[in-house]
């Protein structure tokens, strides 16, 4: 395993800590979810497969493909495996490399979004238990995330209080495209499984929900595809406060995952002006939005908006709450963000401190 030996400004990254907040972990092959499947679902999987509620007829929901499926090119482990799939691998290259304290752990494609109800709650819960006998227990470092069906909300509020009881997960996991806006009442019964046992609940971009990615349809270029995030968590963030999801349920924390932040700050001025000249269509929402934003909202760094004015990412995370700001790499994917090198020290220690560990590690509730 020919790792690089770590870099002078390692040391520097271990006196501050560091929480990884999306590290992706991926199935060597789909076989390694039989274990935890029924008979009844796992023969259904094999011999019909998935249907995802996806636009493109064939191939990828996105533009951008490849052998790599959107990995670094050094993140193939020796053994030709698929990037993400091998724990030894992932703990040399990346938990010692950086000296990372604990990575929050994020399956991506775990059969939510599929048309079939409980062929992707079987999925969900398949891969909950590999994400424990194959990482988090073998590795304490990384802390599993609960991953469920969110279009069908009894079962996956179950699986979260069953999942909650037997194991310390971080927290929820949704992805962001969704049957409907995700702060839908349909969705509520989620939420109120998370806050019973005091988990945050993570929304992490991409997913299927049939429809295109754009407001004006299937993107072109990668690129297009990349810079809708933004406006896809917007809409979320603008549902779950106009819904009264944030009345609701006062403790519930949302951390918006691989989706940038540059936007948030014009989606709270947006949001304060509708709401100032329309309050009456929603009597439910006592404040003005940016305050629901700034005490429920959290954004995690990758990608990172890079202005060529280093104050003005200062005045974004002024305005998002320094204590709301969490690292993450998206290891391994291709746009992997060093945490020794992407968070500028002209931010100053204690800033640094704070997003590389002390935000992550108080709302996770790790020591």
């Amino acid at each position: 395993m020919n790792i690089e030996a770590p870099r002078p400004e390692f040391r520097q990254a271990q006196k501050l800590q560091l929480v990884d907040c999306d590290v992706h972990p991926r199935l060597r092959s789909p076989a390694q979810l039989k274990p935890y499947m029924t008979a009844r679902w796992w023969d259904h999987f094999q011999t019909y497969g998935a249907r995802k509620r996806n636009g493109i007829a064939k191939g990828h929901p996105y533009p951008k493909t490849g052998p790599s499926d959107g990995a670094r090119r050094d993140a193939w482990p020796p053994d030709g495996s698929p990037p993400g799939s091998d724990l030894d691998f992932l703990r040399a290259q990346h938990l010692d490399f950086y000296g990372v304290d604990y990575g929050i752990i994020n399956p991506l494609w775990v059969g939510s979004g599929d048309q079939n109800m409980g062929l992707s709650a079987a999925l969900a819960s398949a891969h909950n238990d590999w994400q424990l006998e194959h990482w988090s227990i073998p590795e304490p470092r990384l802390r599993p995330s609960i991953v469920v069906n969110y279009d069908d909300a009894s079962p996956a509020s179950a699986e979260i209080r069953k999942r909650a009881k037997e194991f310390d997960y971080a927290q929820v996991m949704l992805l962001s495209r969704s049957a409907e806006a995700l702060g839908r009442k349909r969705y509520w019964p989620i939420y109120e499984a998370a806050v019973e046992h005091g988990l945050p609940v993570g929304v992490h971009v991409f997913g299927f929900s049939g429809l295109a990615v754009t407001p004006t349809g299937w993107p072109s270029f990668y690129m297009e595809e990349m810079s809708a995030h933004g406006t896809s968590v917007s809409a979320i963030v603008a549902s779950m406060v106009f819904e009264g999801l944030f009345e609701h349920l006062p403790e519930l924390k949302i951390v918006f995952i691989e989706s940038g932040f540059g936007w948030l700050p014009s989606l709270g001025w947006r949001l304060d002006k509708c709401w100032a000249r329309m309050r009456g269509e929603v009597p439910h929402v006592r404040r003005p939005p940016s305050e629901y934003i700034r005490e429920h909202v959290f954004v995690t760094t990758q990608p990172i908006e890079e202005p060529n004015n280093p104050k003005h990412l200062e005045d974004v995370f002024d305005w998002i709450g320094w204590d709301n700001v969490l690292f993450s790499s998206d290891y391994p994917h291709w746009d992997f963000d060093d945490p020794l090198h992407v968070i500028p020290k002209s931010l100053g220690a204690e800033r640094q401190r704070k997003i590389l560990s002390g935000n992550a590690k108080k709302l996770y509730r790790l020591k």
